[in-house]
């Protein structure tokens, strides 16, 4: 057997220890490969409306590709520390420091090269399903026909052999030979029992505890202000949380005789606190990288659904089209939209509204100025609330209830252009009022100051309120083409379900670059509990093969290891879903806009597939152990 035969030999033979090792590694390149091909897409490499997205799946790449060179690391670190028994025997028969380095080097290659032809390959035969999806989920139905993606191959594939080629070369350098006796017995030796400091148990509950609150606590810019000081805390919390206070939480539990000697509770308490010891910066790991999954989808998907909600909330008007006195264009216009709704064939209602511009004084800020006579037309109209203004009084109709808080009817408003100074005396919050939608400082005035601001020029306001306005998207592309932007401002238009499609597109591209980037990230943390899981196998086949001599019968053993099995799952996964929600609700605050919704739903799914893929991993590792028993 030559040397290269030995590494293959290596691999081939560890099929189960480097199985999710193997399979997590392909399917990082599988989803690099994925956002290269819509990368270098011809339709999106060529045209101006691929721009972004283009820039997006690059984004989504380097995240990919730093996050993988970690990962790969980390299990290459970790395989290596189960493998000493294994090269104690290799230093037996006489291999040579050098010989030892160039193996693990080939097998990391093997590994490597298997995993990158295999992902390219898995992407190639789900290319033009993947296409498929990405048009809808970016918008570009019909624009992203199969190509052979040979520029995508090329890049994955040097990418990925480089990064390999890299780390294999790291982990052959630092890898040290030990002593003979420590290759046999390091993973043999007694290990000390677990101890852990009050003061730093203490310490992660304040931590944890402190982080919470300040984050369920502060208010909108005062969330972004928070963010890092809050992640900081509640990262060393959790870092303390699993090194110290769960094995002080899992010590008084055995000091409670009662529940220590119930059935199979002696066994499973008294080897939970040396698990939770060993694999306390996994589950750290794992807990920090669920999070960031968590939150960052969840805050995707409640992004999207906040900027479609402002837009829609109230009345939606399929159509805005405004117009300053000097546009000779305007009846054409205005004709031309009404066209093309006649030819659609649907119905609708036209609003005209005249409303002036003026400047706050004291703010410098733009007020628009609407006739209390305007207002009153339309509030009866829509069976909403009327007003009657005397002398300079004023209503002030916030764009949204933000703007709440910038009312003081105390403070006067002097107009600049006309000098007039008005009288705040109420705030309107809840009203349809079209013109609330475009200006974000609208003033109801009594008609007679309105006639005075003979100064301040005026501007015409037409709203078509169509009831199937989700409808005319396709007439608002054509009106667009039709009344183009004007160089002298003298008229602008805009359509609703344009401007929704655009949202929806900028967001769907964002929310398919986030869910993948979280998809690997969490196939990247159940790998690490699998690699963990696994690394431990022979140790535990001897554990449970001395308890079972002592009497421990089929059943007993099956529950014991579901408990462990249970804990080293989903103790993690519920402290991320923690995270994320407390995250999820601070983002909330930030907003004033709910996420219960968009955070049920994102925690929910994470959970759902932690359940199934414990379920798959019980039911494996079982299987292995009840074998090796037998």
């Amino acid at each position: 057997m030559t040397f290269h035969q030995l590494a293959f030999k290596n691999v081939t033979r560890n099929k189960r220890t480097y199985a999710a090792y193997f399979f997590s590694s392909m399917f990082s390149v599988m989803v690099f490969f994925v956002y290269a091909i819509f990368a270098f897409h011809p339709s999106l490499s060529n045209e101006n409306l691929g721009n972004y997205v283009s820039l997006g799946m690059r984004f989504a790449e380097s995240i990919i590709y730093v996050f993988s060179f970690f990962f790969v690391l980390y299990s290459m670190s970790t395989f290596l520390k189960s493998r000493k028994k294994e090269f104690g025997i290799f230093v037996i028969h006489g291999i040579s420091n050098f010989q030892l380095k160039l193996l693990v080097f080939l097998e990391n290659m093997i590994i490597g090269f298997g995993a990158t032809v295999s992902g390219i390959t898995a992407g190639l035969i789900f290319a033009k399903a993947l296409l498929l999806i990405g048009e809808n989920a970016i918008g570009l139905v019909g624009r992203l026909p199969f190509y052979f993606p040979w520029k995508a191959i090329i890049f994955t594939f040097i990418a990925f052999l480089t990064l390999f080629l890299f780390i294999s070369l790291f982990t052959a350098t630092i890898l040290r030979g030990n002593k003979l006796i420590d290759l046999f017995t390091g993973s043999a030796k007694p290990k000390p029992e677990p101890k852990a400091s009050i003061w730093l148990s203490l310490l992660a509950a304040v931590l944890l505890i402190t982080g919470y609150v300040i984050a369920l606590l502060v208010r909108k810019e005062g969330v972004f202000f928070a963010m890092i000081p809050v992640t900081i805390i509640v990262s060393i919390g959790t870092y303390f949380l699993f090194t110290q206070l769960s094995v002080s939480i899992i010590s008084a539990l055995k000091h409670n005789k009662k529940l220590y000697r119930h059935k199979t509770n002696m066994i499973a308490l008294s080897n939970l606190a040396y698990r939770m010891q060993d694999n306390a910066r996994i589950f750290f790991i794992v807990t920090i990288v669920s999070t960031v999954a968590f939150a960052s989808i969840g805050t995707l998907v409640g992004l999207r659904s906040m900027m479609i909600d402002s837009m829609t909330s109230e009345k939606p008007y399929a159509f805005t089209y405004s117009s300053k006195k000097n546009n000779v264009q305007e009846m054409k216009h205005i004709s031309l939209i009404e066209h093309e709704l006649n030819k659609e064939k649907l119905e609708y209602k036209k609003l005209n509204m005249p409303a002036k511009n003026e400047t706050s004084l004291r703010t410098g800020n733009e007020v628009t100025l609407v006739k209390q006579s305007i207002f009153n037309q339309y509030a009866k109209s829509e069976n909403e609330e009327t007003v009657l203004l005397k002398g300079n009084e004023t209503i002030y109709l916030p764009y949204s209830k933000k703007g709440v808080d910038q009312f003081n009817k105390n403070e006067k408003i002097t107009l600049k252009e006309s000098n007039i100074t008005l009288d705040p005396v109420k705030v309107i919050t809840h009203s349809s009022f079209p013109l609330r939608r475009t200006s974000f400082n609208l003033l109801v005035v009594p008609d007679l100051i309105y006639n005075k601001m003979r100064n301040t020029e005026e501007e015409n306001y037409y709203f078509f309120d169509v009831n199937r306005w989700q409808e005319t998207r396709s007439i608002g592309n054509t009106l667009l083409k039709q009344i183009t932007p004007s160089p002298d401002q003298a008229y602008s238009f805009s359509s609703l379900a344009v401007d929704i499609g655009k949202t929806n597109e900028g967001m769907s591209l964002m929310l398919f670059v986030g869910l993948f980037i979280g998809a690997v990230f969490f196939v990247a943390a159940g790998s690490f509990l699998y690699f963990r899981l696994y690394s431990d196998l022979d140790d535990d086949i001897r554990q449970y093969n001395a308890i079972t001599k002592l009497g421990l019968t089929e059943k007993e053993l099956t529950k014991v290891i579901t408990t462990q099995l249970a804990l080293l799952f989903f103790v993690p996964i519920i402290v991320a879903t923690i995270h994320g929600a407390i995250a999820l609700t601070a983002l909330q605050h930030m907003f004033e806009y709910s996420l219960i919704k968009e955070s049920t739903l994102v925690l929910g799914s994470f959970f759902l597939i932690q359940v199934f893929y414990f379920l798959f991993m019980r039911t494996r590792y079982i299987h292995h152990v009840k074998r090796a028993l037998m």
